[in-house]
């Protein structure tokens, strides 16, 4: 099929080339307009903070995504100079739409007021700079804006800089490495314009879809730097197989195209499918904020595969024999084995039980961490120190409190209008205050009678909880639970009242709580799903299971190195790197997905090569060994240039974007060496023939459908 559809291509090269000249096209125009519509937002459908959060906006104004806070820093101010205060900012926050302010709060040094809106974080993050100069121009010009749409105003740019930089430094070290495996000539520009046609594609593709869904604002520095690094490795494994075939049918180019993608080019098919089912486990965790993520990162496999099944057999063709190096062909044999990877294969064959035991002892060391790992929904100690809405929260929460910043809000609905005032209602939030003011996490309680404690109607009041710490922190969090748990029932609000916990610090809590609840379950379905993918393409009953058991290794030992560097501070310093105390929460489970599918990636690899092996020889050390010789240099190239495209993310300046490119560049290094390089023969060589079993019932279909996953289409030989 996949030789008929390159035929396909081949013929029609002019037409394929303009089609994805347009897409390049368009999906670069359309990267420039995505940012105007991502989100930050965390918020947790029908959820209890989320029910809170709707009361507040709807009934008190309090619109939290939509709320600028303005921080000035004054000393001794009168009453008469804090009304006049209030006036200069109601003017000023005028250019916001249906702006309401309130009045200057005074804490320490500082003076703090909220200008509210009804818009959403995106929208509202659009009137950050004209907030912003409206201030300065109505008297204001000491007044720094923060809040969660300038922070996310403050954070695009920031955002667009570290993806320019991590571009040019995962280009260079592809170059680089493309050139040291491949030669230089012609071919290196293969996985380049491929990359391009696929990124550009995806991010058009994504452009489309932020108008229905939201998206977070993490997500086109994740496809940009993760799909340039899967279309490389595509192209780099087709190119290399192309050069085999090549050699072996010189005058007939396109025949070698056509021969490369029935080989190559399904191996890639199924590499991608393998990655796109890793990553719909994130679809099936109902957080906007992480089925983003799953949504956008299933978009990058799909279009990859695309691209390497039509723009690459005509950018091969086009070059032809000028895929060799200037001066003749690579210095690697088309079709010969990497010495150190054939040494490596004939150790691992050789000495398994050693292989086996040391390799487990290293991805268990690599793994032990884990016992630490802590998770928080967000920190406001992640967010770059420099940006101007960052400055005003660290002033705030250093002369107020942190806990001032994002506030608990205990929401009561009485059912009826006017009923918030009741007698029964009102004793039991005064006994709500009372216990919250015997704990020693609360450091003010506030409640009333009158607005803005209670809604116009009556019907809806509010109790507002202000902690000592951050959002995000330990004990926030076991304040929110404290508060469902014991302090609320306890109460002893009428039945028929209905009380919510909202604010940052309980979205964070059902945050967590929604994710972690449902990943494992999204997870084991994804692992199924897996196992009958590569069931399909490498023809064995086992092989699939042990890879997606390794899985489990890889990832374990990711966390474990995320914990160590970012936790532990283990290396931190030299990678210039932040030191936190909790890992952003979302970051695990997107990992998890991406080693997966990644993993997958290198199983097929490296697995397609041996069984072929086998069939042709049916030996299965042989297989083994040669597999590796023949394989092993490819997939470390590949799990490299991996690594050097998230660097980029290691390298920019928001935290949570630095943990998942430490734990993605260690799970990849140690899934491609350890575990897909020594781990894995190492368990087949014990398996022996038993690794390619099959029920006889499956063999002799499978002979009837013509050759493996890997096969060129020229190999008769079916497992036995």
């Amino acid at each position: 099929m996949l030789g008929r559809l390159a035929g396909s291509v081949l013929r029609r090269r002019w037409l394929v080339l303009a089609f994805w000249g347009v897409v390049v096209v368009a999906g670069s125009l359309s990267a420039g307009r995505l940012p105007g519509l991502l989100s930050t937002s965390l918020a947790v459908p029908g959820t209890s903070s989320e029910r809170a959060d709707t009361i507040l906006a709807q009934q008190f104004g309090q619109n939290v995504e939509g709320t600028f806070t303005v921080v000035l820093r004054r000393r001794h101010v009168s009453t008469a100079e804090l009304r006049e205060l209030d006036r200069d900012l109601a003017r000023a926050a005028r250019v916001v739409p249906a702006a309401s302010t309130t009045p200057f709060q005074v804490g320490g040094d500082v003076l703090y007021a909220d200008v509210g809106s009804s818009l959403d974080i995106q929208q509202a993050a659009e009137y950050t700079a004209p907030l912003r100069r409206s201030l300065h121009h109505s008297g204001l010009a000491q007044a720094l804006v923060t809040g969660a749409p300038a922070l996310q105003h403050d954070l695009v740019p920031v955002l667009a800089r570290d993806l320019r930089r991590g571009e040019v430094v995962a280009v260079t070290v592809a170059l680089v490495l493309l050139a040291w495996f491949s030669g230089v000539s012609l071919a290196l520009v293969v996985p380049f314009a491929v990359a391009l046609c696929s990124t550009a594609a995806s991010l058009g593709i994504i452009f489309l879809l932020a108008h229905v869904v939201v998206t977070a604002l993490y997500v086109p520095n994740l496809v940009e730097l993760v799909g340039l690094g899967l279309a490389i490795d595509y192209s780099l494994l087709i190119v290399q197989r192309f050069r085999e075939e090549l050699a072996m049918e010189p005058d007939d180019v396109d025949r070698a195209v056509r021969q490369t993608m029935r080989s190559a080019g399904r191996t890639v098919l199924v590499s991608g499918t393998a990655v796109a089912v890793g990553l719909s486990a994130l679809l099936l965790v109902p957080v906007p904020f992480v089925r983003s993520l799953g949504l956008a990162g299933l978009v990058v496999p799909l279009v990859s595969i695309l691209t390497a099944l039509t723009v690459q057999p005509v950018l091969l063709s086009l070059l032809g024999r000028r895929v060799w190096r200037a001066g003749g062909p690579s210095r690697r044999r088309p079709g010969g084995r990497d010495g150190i990877w054939s040494a490596i294969g004939g150790l691992v064959v050789r000495r398994r039980a050693a292989v086996l035991a040391c390799s487990l002892a290293l991805l268990l060391l690599a793994s032990a961490p884990i016992a630490w790992l802590r998770l928080t929904p967000g920190s406001l100690n992640a967010l770059p120190a420099s940006l101007p809405s960052t400055r005003a929260l660290d002033l705030v929460r250093a002369e107020v409190g942190p806990g001032v910043v994002t506030p608990i809000e205990v929401v009561v609905d009485a059912g009826k209008d006017g009923h918030a005032g009741s007698p029964p209602i009102a004793a039991a939030t005064l006994r709500l205050a009372h216990q919250l003011l015997g704990d020693p996490e609360v450091y003010v309680v506030a409640i009333g009678t009158r607005a803005p404690y209670v809604d116009m109607s009556g019907r809806d009041a509010r109790v507002v909880v202000v902690g000592r710490h951050d959002f995000g922190d330990e004990q926030s969090q076991l304040l929110v639970e404290q508060l469902r748990d014991r302090f609320v029932p306890a109460a002893r609000f009428p039945a028929h009242v209905a009380v919510y916990v909202g604010g940052a610090p309980a979205q964070g809590v059902d945050f967590i709580g929604r994710v972690y609840g449902t990943f494992p379950l999204a997870a084991g379905l994804t692992l199924v799903v897996a196992y009958l993918v590569l069931l399909v393409a490498v023809r064995s009953i086992l092989l699939p299971l042990v890879a997606v058991l390794l899985d489990l290794f890889s990832a374990a030992a990711a966390y474990g190195v995320l914990v160590a560097v970012f936790e532990g501070g283990v290396g931190a310093d030299t990678l210039h790197l932040d030191h936190v105390a909790q890992i952003s929460a979302w970051v695990p489970v997107v990992l998890f997905a991406l080693l997966f599918g990644l993993s997958m990636d290198y199983e097929v690899f490296l697995v397609s090569r041996m069984r072929e092996l086998w069939e042709e020889r049916a030996d299965s050390r042989e297989a083994i060994a040669g597999g590796l010789g023949r394989t092993g240099g490819i997939v470390s190239v590949a799990a490299l240039i991996m690594v050097g495209a998230v660097s980029g993310l290691v390298g920019g300046q928001v935290v949570d974007l630095q943990e998942l490119g430490v734990g993605l560049a260690a799970g990849v290094l140690l899934d491609a060496t350890v575990v897909r390089g020594l781990l894995l023969p190492s368990i087949m060589a014990f398996l022996g023939p038993a690794s390619w079993w099959l029920p006889v019932c499956a063999r002799e279909r499978w002979s009837r459908t013509g050759p493996t996953a890997a096969g060129s289409g020229r190999r008769g030989r079916t497992s036995g």
